[in-house]
């Protein structure tokens, strides 16, 4: 069995995290190829006749290549179930429902976030401008559906995937100093410590 992920020459994208955390969290071996998208290397013929949506991450088992992170979640923890590996999503049918709700949401909103407090700004040197209204109003709807969502240290009992995501979506705003519920510091914080983040968090190199 061979396994590649294609992620982003800096590792600031979020989303090749997100799988990252996933391959991790199953004990999948895998090898890890960085892309230089500064550079347009993924819009080169080479990479898009591997990938054709030319984006990252990008997974390889056997051949077999799919985009899109919650995607290749969902493939992993079909391909590798529970219990011989980990489970990165809830077995429950309606809980499953809600994490893939929550990926997402946090996938497709909280533009104004994003841009202002990009993981550039998480990874690597904060920013020190403060939210525009936009942001702030898109943030105030990111922090009342975390305390609604998080049900004690996780959001649904047990760990899974939309627990990484959205631990990172909430540290776009705490690592910039933003105003932030302790309870959703702390939540963030702990998830910060899994050891499949810290083995992400152990490859950027510092700019």
């Amino acid at each position: 069995m061979s396994l590649s992920l294609y992620v982003d020459s800096n590792f600031a994208s979020p989303y090749a995290m997100s799988v990252f955390v996933t391959l991790t969290e199953k004990g999948l071996p895998f090898s890890v190829h960085t892309i230089d998208l500064d550079s347009g290397i993924n819009k080169e013929d080479a990479y898009r006749s591997l990938a054709m949506t030319t984006r990252i991450p990008a997974l390889d088992h056997d051949g077999f290549v799919l985009t899109e992170s919650s995607a290749i979640s969902e493939y992993l923890e079909e391909t590798f179930p529970a219990p011989d590996y980990a489970a990165v999503l809830p077995k429950d049918r309606q809980k499953r429902a809600k994490a893939r709700m929550v990926q997402a949401w946090l996938r497709s909103d909280f533009l104004p976030i994003r841009e202002e407090r990009n993981t550039l700004s998480v990874f690597f040197q904060p920013v020190d401008a403060p939210l525009s209204a936009e942001a702030r109003a898109s943030a105030d709807k990111l922090i009342h559906a975390a305390e609604r969502l998080i049900d004690g240290a996780n959001l649904f009992g047990d760990w899974c995937i939309a627990d990484t995501d959205l631990a990172l979506m909430l540290q776009r705003l705490i690592l910039n100093g933003d105003t932030v519920p302790q309870r959703l510091k702390d939540y963030a914080a702990a998830q910060w410590q899994r050891p499949s983040v810290q083995q992400w968090l152990a490859r950027i190199e510092p700019q």
